[in-house]
């Protein structure tokens, strides 16, 4: 038995090489982004509901971007609070603001694609850029790095939204690594030309994508998703590409507190049940192997079975690991979280574990 554990244990160990050498140094390794400004014209769209707090302080950051043809689509999803208000305000203030005001319809009660696909009909520029309504750009060139990434065939940008540093919060540390680990993932997945998500902090297509698809009607009854499913669907290896040059990132503030960030997690987890068939593999290969790698060396030192080889296995994989995602952590600017990887690591597996059996018998809440 403890010889069969020990072969399985190997296996486990070549799917994680597969996975950090063939897959990710995709993107770990891939060289450094230049920034071409093309200058095209640009409709940023911004969905928000009940967002008054961040619509005040964020929205003028993209009225203010440094870049000479762009309108910002800003979207009012029937919001409880100010933030239509002040989107009025903001359209006086700003020549190119146009405003999007949307009704609760008893048809798509709350349902956030319903009011983007409004935004998006209303747009008057061909190239589309997203972001949250929580989120702000990192630099006022944002608009010219994400865009500069358009071609006639690369029609479909992914960004990287990246969550603020709190520096005496372990929880930021945990949830900054795993938005670094989707990130690998997603780039890298793009870059071999199977890309499966993007996230809507930071996302752009033509909108003739978004008609392709005839939007979001095949997942509309899915309140979430209107990022990584449109993108499951939409792209491929033709017209996909990735923007990660620091001047194209977004910042949004991180969730505060483990239940916040729990429940944010089982929406995301309960999304991706939706994903092609081919994903749903090698994301689920991916987790399993984690998870695997973890448990089965437990027996074989337990019993000291083949200990020095079992070690040596372990040494190696952490090394390999390390080396391939702190090169991405480079690029992305989230090289201090590297530092607590291996136990962070551990605490997200389990996290993930607890995920899944959570939405087993309960439904994740979606959309405000």
């Amino acid at each position: 038995m403890l010889t069969f554990t020990l072969y399985f244990f190997i296996a486990i160990i070549v799917i994680q090489l597969f996975y950090y050498l063939v897959v990710f140094t995709k993107f770990s390794f891939a060289r450094t982004q230049e920034i071409e400004a093309k200058n095209i014209p640009i409709s940023v769209i911004v969905c928000a509901k009940n967002e008054e707090e961040n619509v005040i302080k964020y929205i003028p950051l993209l009225a203010e971007q440094n870049y000479p043809d762009f309108e910002i689509v800003l979207i009012d999803d029937a919001s409880r609070d100010n933030t239509l208000e002040i989107f009025e305000e903001f359209e006086k203030q700003y020549p190119n603001i146009r405003l999007v005001k949307v009704k609760n319809n008893e048809a798509f009660w709350g349902n956030k694609k319903y009011a983007l696909t409004l935004g998006i009909k209303a747009a008057r520029k061909e190239h589309l850029l997203f972001i949250d309504a929580d989120c702000y750009p990192t630099s006022k060139d944002w608009i010219t790095a994400m865009s500069s990434r358009f071609t006639r065939q690369r029609t479909i940008i992914l960004g990287y939204g990246a969550y603020e540093k709190a520096g005496n919060s372990f929880l930021n540390k945990i949830i900054r690594y795993e938005t670094l680990l989707t990130a690998i993932q997603y780039f890298s997945w793009a870059k071999i030309g199977k890309p499966y998500m993007g996230v809507g902090r930071n996302l752009a297509y033509k909108k003739e994508e978004f008609f392709k698809v005839n939007g979001f009607i095949d997942h509309i009854q899915i309140r979430s998703g209107d990022d990584d499913l449109f993108i499951n669907q939409a792209a491929n290896s033709d017209n996909i590409t990735i923007s990660y040059s620091p001047e194209s990132f977004t910042y949004s503030a991180p969730k505060s507190t483990f239940k916040d960030w729990f429940i944010q997690k089982r929406r995301h987890v309960a999304t991706a049940k939706h994903y092609k068939a081919f994903d749903k593999i090698q994301l689920g290969l991916f987790f399993s192997s984690q998870l695997l790698f973890l448990l089965l060396p437990i027996p074989l030192l337990i019993f000291q079975f083949q200990w020095i080889l079992v070690l040596s296995l372990i040494g190696f994989r952490y090394l390999v690991t390390w080396i391939v995602a702190g090169f991405a952590a480079g690029k992305l600017k989230e090289k201090d979280v590297m530092y607590w990887y291996p136990i962070i690591e551990i605490i997200l597996i389990f996290t993930q574990i607890n995920v899944f059996i959570t939405n087993i018998f309960s439904k994740p809440a979606h959309w405000k």
